[in-house]
């Protein structure tokens, strides 16, 4: 009961602070650097030493994890785990303001696939990166920024004027999706409203902010319901629980004698095909460069992958309770039944026989509740990163998360046991 609550209190943490996927990395760093991972550069030459773990971000919104045990041999097996640190919602475009009459808006653009109305009406707040003017154009700044505190709201528009909005609504993204920041007195000016807001909030020069990514996120917090709360509604479950999964697994793998790796990727809401992103050549070059700086030779590092494992962790989807007919006939997961082993043939997922075998060996000696999921025969379900590492690297493939309710929505709904056996079950690999 103890370890249940640690994770749920590592797993709420996480959310509240995870405000965009720079923060998602920076808290994960924390608790990295905390526990004695040492930090490196991504970018520079590597002395790694044995029975040590280092840990670094790269291009800000993504980060590599790794633990070296003091019995570390040439050629060893990877544990690696493998998560995602972005969530579908709305980025604000360069030149964002707007004026329609006194309002001011902001204009935005769609990231990934995010349910659209779970945005109207909520509390948005504004986090992500700025770069500011540095000391040559070659070096500018970079900060993170997070307003924590109500910045705008999205207004939809009253059941009067759209008769069909409990039967039919369509909401146009440029259109019925601009967040409005305020109602201006006719007096004020309205040209780099945000701008210097930014600025402010930064303090610093208007005039040295050069660029930004920076999106809205739901500022409601996350919330513990239920007799035994047992629930959890919130924000950016999908996919920050499996972000803490694999950050909370290497940390007690740490004591084990295996290579333990965690890999966090930016842009899998987009398709991954970025620099920090799951489908190029991050991980491989970076565990490789692991290898190569441990003695070992390309060869020393295509043994490591081809013997090793991967978990592909994000999270899968419940059984839904007013429309279970959306879900398989007989492969049907629950909030609590655990961690979720993601099944495909066409290999959406990258779970084959062996490696099913392999989640069920270790769930079964470590007592770790779980179940399969699949998706109906005439609904073809969504992917994750598993397909494409697993090509990439050449090694055997888990792809599994918790399973939750409403996906895609600006709040989402799980059961917080589940966190543990996530966790259980990343850690129970990465030590075996």
């Amino acid at each position: 009961m103890e370890l249940y609550y640690n994770e749920t209190e590592k797993l709420l943490n996480c959310l509240k602070n995870g405000v965009s996927a720079y923060h998602a990395v920076e808290q994960a760093s924390a608790q990295l650097e905390k526990a004695g991972f040492i930090r490196l550069e991504a970018g520079t030459p590597w002395t790694l030493e044995k029975g040590k773990g280092y840990c670094m971000d790269v291009f800000g919104s993504s980060l590599f994890a790794f633990h070296i045990p003091a019995s570390y041999e040439n050629g060893m097996p990877v544990r690696t785990a493998a998560a995602h640190t972005d969530w579908p919602g709305l980025r604000i475009k360069p030149c964002p303001e707007l004026a329609e009459g006194r309002y001011e808006k902001l204009n935005i653009e769609v990231y990934g696939g995010p349910l659209f109305y779970s945005w109207l009406d909520r509390p948005l707040s504004i986090a992500g990166a700025v770069c500011l003017k540095g000391q040559d154009p070659m070096h500018p700044e970079t900060r993170l920024v997070d307003f924590r505190r109500p910045m705008a709201v999205i207004p939809s528009l009253a059941i009067h004027y759209n008769r069909d909005a409990n039967t039919r609504l369509e909401l146009n993204a440029q259109k019925d999706l601009l967040p409005v920041l305020d109602v201006l007195p006719p007096e004020w000016k309205q040209d780099g409203y945000f701008h210097r807001l930014l600025a402010e909030e930064l303090q610093a020069d208007p005039e040295d902010v050069l660029s930004w990514d920076l999106g809205f996120y739901n500022l409601d917090e996350p919330v513990l319901y239920g007799e035994h709360t047992e629930m959890l509604s919130s924000p950016r479950l999908d996919n920050l629980t499996s972000v803490q999964g694999c950050v909370s697994a290497l940390i007690r793998a740490a004591e084990a004698d295996t290579f333990s790796v965690v890999m966090l990727f930016d842009n899998e809401e987009i398709g991954s095909n970025t620099k920090q992103g799951a489908d190029s050549l991050l991980l491989v070059r970076l565990l490789e460069k692991a290898v190569l700086s441990l003695g070992g030779s390309h060869e020393d590092f295509m043994n490591s992958t081809m013997n090793g494992i991967l978990l592909s962790c994000d999270v899968s989807h419940a059984i839904h309770p007013n429309r279970p007919d959306q879900n398989d006939l007989t492969n049907r997961v629950f909030p609590g039944d655990g961690v979720t082993f993601k099944l495909n043939s066409s290999q959406r997922y990258a779970t084959d026989i062996q490696a099913a075998a392999l989640a069920e060996g270790v769930c079964r000696k470590d007592g770790i509740p779980h179940k399969s999921f699949c998706n109906r025969a005439d609904i073809r379900g969504g992917s994750t990163l598993g397909s494409m590492l697993s090509a990439q690297l050449c090694i055997r493939t888990i792809d599994l998360g918790v399973p939750i309710l409403s996906m895609h929505s600006s709040r989402e709904l799980m059961a917080t046991a589940d966190q543990k056996a996530l966790t259980d079950f990343i850690a129970g690999v990465m030590m075996e």
